[in-house]
């Protein structure tokens, strides 16, 4: 299995690392992280600058704007400076990657989404109908955000939308495709409102993690009639 090619990117890690994220956003970039050992060590600088730059306030310290980009330049620079005086490092294996059980095809899954599903794991699991070939287990990842378990049959389609604010979902096992490309184990899909879509799972079928921010639309002539009924 290879490593991830869809990253979150800078600024959804930044937000991460900051704690900015609403839970179910956050759960899954931390997912992401799990297979991904470049971001995962990314999360871990941004972390490390923002705990110098508060080490290096006093609490009463007030800091103008231009002041702070300082201190940040100032931390990024001795970060570059250290990087490049340690020694190369081996080559990095992401510790807590999730792999094939040993018994079967059934997909690990990494923390921190393993506590959501508690002792039961997935199996333990009620799988509720979305629609012919796609089941989903409901997750409880903060509120007015849907996040969710999907697991979709080989072959399958989601009806063609556009999302009212943010969609996230990084794959577990299996992949899809839609217009963006190819989504592989690991790889994370950020849908937004300047995205219209039709994801096509792999002919091995897909688990993933989606968490929806403001809903989602359908945009294909017929399913606009059915927006009213929309559970995705």
């Amino acid at each position: 299995m290879s490593l991830p090619s869809h990253h979150p990117g800078d600024t959804l890690l930044i937000d991460y690392a900051g704690g900015g994220l609403c839970e179910g956003a956050a759960l899954v970039v931390a997912t992401h992280t799990a297979f991904c050992p470049g971001c995962r060590r990314m999360v871990d600088e941004m972390e490390a600058v923002g705990g110098a730059l508060l080490d290096g306030i006093e609490p009463d310290d007030t800091l103008s704007p231009d002041a702070m980009q300082a201190e940040l330049e100032a931390l990024f620079a001795r970060i570059d400076r250290e990087e490049a005086e340690r020694p190369p490092r081996p080559p990095c294996r992401p510790a807590a990657r999730p792999t094939k059980a040993a018994n079967g095809p059934r997909p690990l899954i990494p923390e921190p989404l393993r506590s959501y599903l508690g002792d039961g794991g997935l199996e333990g699991q009620r799988w509720r109908f979305l629609q012919p070939g796609i089941r989903c287990i409901d997750l409880k990842a903060g509120p007015n955000v849907t996040t969710r378990l999907v697991r979709m049959k080989g072959g399958v389609s989601v009806p063609q939308h556009t999302h009212g604010d943010m969609e996230l979902t990084v794959v577990l096992d299996g992949g899809f495709s839609d217009e963006l490309g190819s989504f592989q184990p690991g790889d994370v899909a950020i849908g937004d409102p300047s995205i219209d879509h039709r994801p096509v799972s792999d002919p091995e079928g897909c688990l993933c993690l989606a968490t929806t921010i403001g809903g989602l639309r359908l945009t294909g002539p017929i399913g606009r009639l059915f927006n009213r009924f929309l559970d995705f």
